[in-house]
């Protein structure tokens, strides 16, 4: 492989332009490809085949009022007075408006709306008042019926003794058949009576289990103007929500604020923001501070760019066939820039130290790619292995995030390998300072330097010799000293993680100067905290149900829902189709986020209500409170397994490159702790709120619910980036002849400068987007930014050279039978740079 690199490096470095160009040509064809075929990213989460996509599944093709997706406009006066009739004709006309737009099915007036539900109570008023009276009408009849019969009795009785039965009986009989006729009638009319009194009582119990839903409040300050579409929430085009936002935006409804839900106004986040920007100008800034000059600085830049650009526009450019998550791209740039910066360094500064050592132009290119460039090959892999595990969680989103990051990582190196040779060859020497070009005798002779000879060219020195650290390793007492304090200072940071909880985001954690979370703030303080995420629950009835029975079937499973407890209004939704089942919008006394919804999520499945007619029914639950549980589980379910096929797969590419068993087993180890220490970073500032300010959390809550596999698969795989780039040094000069401990100090002194600064410039990257408008980006960002942090300078810096230390010669032990079986990867390149430096 680095004699492959090597030569690839040379031809990149001699045919610069053409290989430049076809990069340029590449970054404008995928631009194309992206301009005629890309789709629009969806912001909704879910995961097909689970309870909550079973039960919306259902809802879709058997309930027609619940086929679509819904958003809501909220809307309070100003002054927090109520609405006058002139702010309430402004409201209805808006909610006409917003009607109209293509794609909307509906939008309901609250006003009307609610007068309807407020009609209805009177309605069930006034039939009662009609059962009263009918109560009545038949009471009084049986008491004229029950007198006609007595004096019929009477009249018989007087005839019997009479002795003039026989004579009269067939007048008697045919007045009792009159009666019994009246009496028949009368029960009837009984037995109908008590049918609607028991509609009548099932329609009032309805209304008393919906009453806590409203869309006008109490104090008739604030309303919801529910927006209802054609479509699924998350297949609603972009277009169709802008242009409700633009009606919004250009209403004049005086005195009163009008707020557009999350559902409606979150867009695909921005790639590339302000803050995102700063982090890339402080990598930029670490760059200049390292080399020295602006020109080095810009190439590992230019060459992230043009990497970020091609693969991003390249993924995107299928999003019209297959569905993506609009975290996705985001993803993709995160790692396109980090990756592709350090990267392209670590090649840049290996050819600036061969250069001030005298070696020729192309000749140090082609070697800077064929040592450097092929540990930057084997460090990509193992980012590329974690990311593409994740197709094997089953779970589509994750799947298709890991390879769009995987892409943007193969991409990187592509560019680190052939596009930063090219870009070193047009600089030429400008990429040392005036001062290092005069130390080699630059200058005036720059054309023979760069063409010299294998033959005149001084051998190359990689050690740190001439340090004279490099020759007196750390004490034993530090190196336990070290190790002590790191894994209990890492323990405590790790702490909080215990009580990390998973979701998805709501409103709550939107920017507070957006309307999604003003919608939300205001629907929650108005409405309850339930009606901003709403359940969905679908009772599956033993037999069909027709329609006058509906009120009683309603009331009963209704009824047993409420009683569950947690439940602020159980509304009904309808009968299916072929009336085997029921829908309710059940609205929980907690948000969607709250412990209590999640616990009334379990608590629902589990239940099995007997319906009005004793059979048993069965519930299925939807909405954003069972996503997460389903989200929540289904990723637990195959973390282990993605953690084996991750850590298995990245042990051997590491016992290759080291060729040692107990190396990566503490590479292994120490991403563990840093892993931990990450999520108690993530779960004590976004759940707990602590320092929250600092890091622009305004409502703590739930961590994102597929963060923690993300985080395992990407820190996994830049982890062992750092490690193969400072122990490598350490097995280099081991190998050399360099005493166990006395090549960790050496590897540790020639390795930390450039890891340093691509820790830096890694955490720079990810710390830009920590203050994102995406409440989906924002833990991303800081838990990579986290743990780049705490892996490069605690764990890499730290902890394992001192385990390094302690373990001595046993650290690099290899069974002779293992030996014998790996291929010598060469990682470092010595072989390469030994036959360059005889002249081979």
């Amino acid at each position: 492989m680095a004699e492959l690199l090597y030569r690839l490096g040379r031809f990149s470095a001699r045919r610069h332009w053409w290989v430049i160009g076809t990069w340029v040509v590449l970054l404008a064809a995928t631009g194309g490809a992206y301009a005629l075929f890309a789709g629009t990213p969806s912001t909704a989460i879910s995961i097909p085949g689970t309870a909550t996509s079973q039960v919306t599944e259902q809802l879709q093709e058997d309930f027609e009022a619940a086929s679509g997706g819904s958003g809501s406009l909220v809307l309070e006066t100003s002054d927090g007075s109520a609405f006058d009739e002139e702010q309430q004709a402004a409201i209805t006309a808006l909610m006409e408006e917003v009607g109209a737009v293509d794609g909307v099915q509906a939008a309901t007036d609250p006003f009307a709306t609610q007068a309807q539900l407020d009609g209805a109570a009177a309605e069930l008023e006034g039939g009662q008042a009609e059962i009263d009276q009918g109560t009545a009408a038949l009471e009084a009849g049986q008491t004229e019926l029950d007198a006609a019969q007595a004096q019929l009795d009477a009249q018989r009785a007087q005839a019997e003794a009479a002795g003039t039965l026989a004579a009269l009986e067939p007048q008697l009989q045919g007045t009792q058949a009159q009666l019994d006729e009246s009496q028949e009638q009368l029960d009837d009319q009984r037995a109908e009576l008590e049918a609607g009194a028991a509609v009548l009582e099932a329609n009032r119990e309805v209304a008393e289990l919906s009453s806590g839903f409203r869309f006008v409040s109490d104090g008739r300050n604030a309303a919801i103007g529910a927006v209802s579409f054609a479509e699924p929430t998350n297949e609603v085009p972009n277009e169709v929500k802008d242009a409700i936002v633009d009606v919004v935006e250009s209403a004049d409804v005086p005195g009163v604020e009008v707020h557009v839900s999350q559902e409606i106004s979150e867009g695909v986040p921005s790639i590339l923001g302000p803050a995102e920007i700063v982090g890339v100008a402080i990598a930029a800034l670490v760059l200049v501070v390292m080399l020295g000059t602006l020109i080095g600085a810009a190439l590992p830049l230019v060459s992230a760019l043009v990497g970020v650009g091609v693969a991003t526009l390249a993924a995107m450019a299928f999003s019209d066939v297959v569905e993506f998550v609009s975290v996705t791209p985001v993803l993709g740039v995160m790692l396109g820039l980090a990756v592709g910066i350090d990267y392209s360094l670590f090649i840049l500064n290996r050819h600036r130290r061969q250069l001030k050592q005298g070696v020729g132009l192309h000749e140090s290119i082609g070697l800077a790619n064929g040592t450097s460039g092929n540990a930057v090959v084997f460090a990509g892999a193992t980012v590329m292995v974690a990311l593409l595990a994740l197709n094997i969680t089953g779970i589509g989103f994750l799947g298709l995030m890991g390879t769009v990051g995987a892409g943007a990582v193969a991409v990187a190196i592509l560019l680190a390998v052939t596009f930063t040779p090219a870009l070193l060859a047009v600089v030429g020497m400008r990429i040392l300072r005036k001062k290092e070009r005069a130390a080699v005798g630059i200058g005036r002779h720059a054309a023979d330097a760069a063409h010299a000879t294998h033959a005149d060219r001084p051998e190359i020195d990689r050690s740190p010799e001439t340090d004279p650290r490099a020759s007196k390793p750390m004490s034993t007492v530090r190196a336990v000293a070290t190790l002590v304090v790191g894994i209990v200072a890492l323990g405590v940071v790790a702490l909080p993680a215990l009580q990390m909880r998973l979701g998805l985001p709501d409103g709550s954690s939107a920017a507070p100067d957006t309307d999604a979370y003003a919608a939300f703030t205001t629907q929650s303080d108005e409405f309850g905290a339930g009606t901003t995420g709403p359940l969905v629950v679908v009772a599956d009835l033993a037999s069909p149900v027709d329609e006058d029975a509906l009120a009683l079937q309603q009331a009963a499973i209704g009824g047993a829902i409420a009683d569950t407890g947690d439940v602020s209004a159980v509304v009904p939704i309808g009968a299916s189709s072929d009336g085997t089942a029921l829908a309710f919008q059940v609205i929980p006394d907690g948000g969607p986020n709250s412990e209590s919804t999640s616990a009334l999520v379990t608590e629902l499945r589990e239940l099995t209500p007997t319906d009005a007619n004793g059979d048993e029914a069965t519930l299925g639950v939807a909405g954003n409170a069972s996503a997460n549980i389903d989200i929540s589980e289904q990723l637990s379910d195959v973390l282990p397994l993605y953690l084996g096929v991750v850590v298995g797969l990245s042990l051997l590419i590491l016992v290759i490159v080291f060729r040692s068993i107990l190396v990566p087993l503490t590479a292994t180890a120490g991403f563990v702790l840093s892993l931990l220490a990450s999520f108690g970073g993530i779960t004590a500032i976004y759940q707990l709120g602590w320092l929250g300010g600092v890091f622009g959390v305004h409502e703590p809550g739930p961590i994102l619910s597929f963060l923690p596999i993300i985080e395992i698969g990407i820190l996994f795989g830049l982890a062992m980036d750092y490690q193969l780039f400072l122990v490598s040094g350490m097995r280099e000069a081991y190998a050399h002849g360099a005493p166990a401990r006395v090549a960790v100090q050496r590897g540790l002194l020639a390795g930390r400068a450039v890891v340093t600064a691509a820790a830096i410039i890694m955490i720079s990257v990810f710390a830009g987007f920590i203050f994102s408008h995406s409440a989906n980006i924002k833990p991303i960002g800081f838990g990579l930014a986290f743990g780049v942090l705490i892996d490069a300078f605690v764990v890499r810096m730290l902890l394992i050279p001192a385990a390094m230390h302690l373990l001595g010669r046993s650290a690099w032990w290899l069974p002779r039978w293992l030996d014998r079986l790996l291929p010598d990867v060469d990682v470092e390149g010595a072989l390469l740079e030994r036959s360059h430096a005889q002249g081979h």
